[in-house]
């Protein structure tokens, strides 16, 4: 299968390529620069380098594939608008297309389904009318919302446990959680099957709270807790009210699509692991 995805340089991005192009498929991956296409060209795929924001190209670009995955971001408020113009191009292409969002969106909650209500914080609440165009545009498509995504050092844990012991607010809110590699799989599974999901959340079905996980991280060191505002200073206010958030999800519907997560636990990799 030809996959053509966006992101191919991220966090995920590069777990997925190495995931699809270890399953036999030929991947093609739109980069911003020659420094991106080197990256992922090393990773066994091939680069096209152009304007993500140019719709009209990144239509003839996802044309070309048997599916297509867009995973890229801009970090910053234009991630809206490169969405959006991502969301016109899989419409013009035509091919099954899977989307990133994120479990954020459903808010606090403790048991988490793809039909929960949503209830996002400011940082993410643009999400829902993007993903809204998605469900209903005449396209074969699947938004996968990963859980707090970490490994190799990575991700959101590699930067809030950062060894000053420091917890986001008191720490007894919950996160849940899913291995880069793990979410790959999923990236992968969704895509072969070719098949318009709806909403699938990736998460392996470990939520432990914050306390817990900045214990994990600290060791013998110990942790501190911290007030709401104090988290909201240090950390953005935006980012930090995300983090507040008290989310469980078990992720049910995504094993049953025979996705079994496998990797080890957030808990045991800060413990003993790549964030050690």
């Amino acid at each position: 299968m030809q996959v053509v995805l966006t992101g191919g340089t991220g966090y995920i991005g590069v777990a997925l390529i190495k995931e699809l192009v270890g399953a036999g498929h030929q991947v093609t991956a739109l980069v911003r620069n020659e420094a991106g296409a080197a990256k992922v060209t090393a990773l066994g795929a091939q680069a096209t380098v152009g304007d993500l924001f140019d719709s009209a190209w990144v239509a003839e670009q996802f044309a070309a594939g048997d599916a297509v995955a867009h995973l890229a971001a801009t970090g910053d408020a234009t991630t809206q608008e490169l969405d959006r113009g991502v969301v016109a191009a899989a419409v013009r292409a035509g091919k099954p297309y899977v989307h990133t969002s994120g479990i954020w969106i459903w808010g606090s909650n403790d048991t988490i389904t793809e039909e929960s209500p949503f209830a996002p914080p400011q940082l993410t609440a643009w999400r829902s009318a993007v993903e809204k165009l998605v469900l209903q545009a005449d396209l074969t498509a699947t938004i996968i919302a990963p859980g707090i995504v970490y490994g190799y050092g990575g991700g959101i844990p590699g930067g809030v446990f950062d060894g000053s012991g420091k917890l986001v607010g008191q720490g007894t809110q919950h996160w849940t959680t899913v291995h880069v590699d793990d979410i790959a799989a999923l990236y992968r599974t969704v895509l072969e099957r070719g098949e318009g999901l709806g909403y699938l959340i990736g998460a392996s079905g470990e939520n432990p709270t914050v306390r817990e996980l900045g214990e994990a991280a600290a060791g013998n060191a110990g942790v501190t807790p911290e007030s709401v505002d104090a988290s909201r200073e240090r950390l953005g206010a935006l980012f930090a009210d995300a983090l507040l958030l008290d989310q469980q999800t078990t992720g049910a519907k995504a094993r049953s699509l025979g996705w079994a997560p496998k990797a080890v636990s957030l808990l045991d990799d800060l413990r003993s692991g790549t964030y050690a």
